[in-house]
């Protein structure tokens, strides 16, 4: 039994279980869904290299001033990308994932940011490289995602995990725009989680060497097992976290934990990691609900 099989049919468990707690339970999911606003943020601007912490993109969402001087690209990375997360939570379920809809979540990411290029793919000369990826010819870019959109659909019947990870890096590999293709790919991963009835996910900065190996492995290979093993394990992490929620758990930090039950926290840091126990990470801090 692989480990993304193992994974997937945890997944589905944890997914049964939040589907009969979270009936008349929307106002919470709500906030928790709004609390997370911020971490979404930081994360995947971090993982683009952007300086803002997590406190300064907390202060720059609730319009509280800075203790240093930020540019103005930085200040609407975190405005506009946290206006994307919030429009795909509560719009996600009214349409399907198509290219109008990402054409739309790249405007109002890249909005006054580069106007010139926000809400269009790339065309004529734009080409792009990540890394040693050179992206596909612009003139291929809309054949290429209409038909990475086909192949996902086809596959409703495959495990959600191994498609949203395919959906993933086949996106990155075509880089459609000149810029926000990191940021736009990884709200795509929410709004079709989210379309699929699942839990929105958060990828971590702290896994992005992961992250890029699982790149450099679908470049190479053509495989997506990096992938799948960092989007399970985040679908995992949202699940716990929402659950322990919706018990009414108490939630406490996994080294308090570890010195209530008198357990090695390195050990549980391991099991957390692995998301072999109902842990998650919250704020650079994992925690368990007890």
């Amino acid at each position: 039994m692989t480990q993304t099989f193992r994974i997937t049919k945890y997944i589905q468990t944890l997914k049964e279980r939040y589907v009969r707690l979270a009936i008349d339970k929307k106002a919470l999911l709500n906030l928790i869904n709004e609390a997370e606003v911020a971490e979404q943020v930081y994360n995947s601007n971090a993982i683009e290299n952007s300086t803002l912490s997590l406190d300064e993109t907390e202060k720059i969402l609730l319009q509280i001033d800075l203790d240093r001087y930020i540019n103005e690209r930085e200040l609407f990375e975190a405005k506009n990308l946290a206006r994307v997360v919030i429009y795909i939570n509560q719009k996600a379920s009214e349409k399907e994932l198509s290219l109008d809809v990402i054409l739309l979540l790249h405007k109002m990411l890249i909005s006054n940011i580069r106007d010139d290029i926000a809400g269009r793919f790339r065309n004529n000369d734009e080409w792009v490289r990540v890394g040693s990826h050179i992206a596909p010819d612009p003139k291929f870019v809309v054949e290429l995602l209409n038909d990475m959109l086909v192949e996902y659909q086809i596959n409703d019947t495959q495990n959600i995990v191994d498609r949203i990870a395919k959906l993933h890096l086949t996106f990155e590999h075509i880089h459609p725009f000149v810029d926000g293709n990191g940021r736009i790919g990884r709200v795509i991963n929410n709004y079709a989680l989210l379309r699929e009835n699942y839990v929105p996910i958060n990828i971590k900065f702290i896994n992005r060497k992961e992250y890029y190996e699982a790149f450099v492995e679908f470049d190479n290979h053509g495989t997506t097992k990096i992938m799948s093993e960092i989007i399970g394990k985040a679908i995992c992490q949202s699940y716990h976290k929402r659950l322990a929620y919706l018990e009414g758990k108490k939630i406490i930090s996994l080294s308090d934990y570890a010195k209530q039950e008198k357990i090695s926290h390195s050990n549980l840091l391991n099991k957390a990691n692995r998301q072999t126990i109902a842990a998650f990470l919250e704020k650079g801090i994992w925690k368990i609900g007890v």
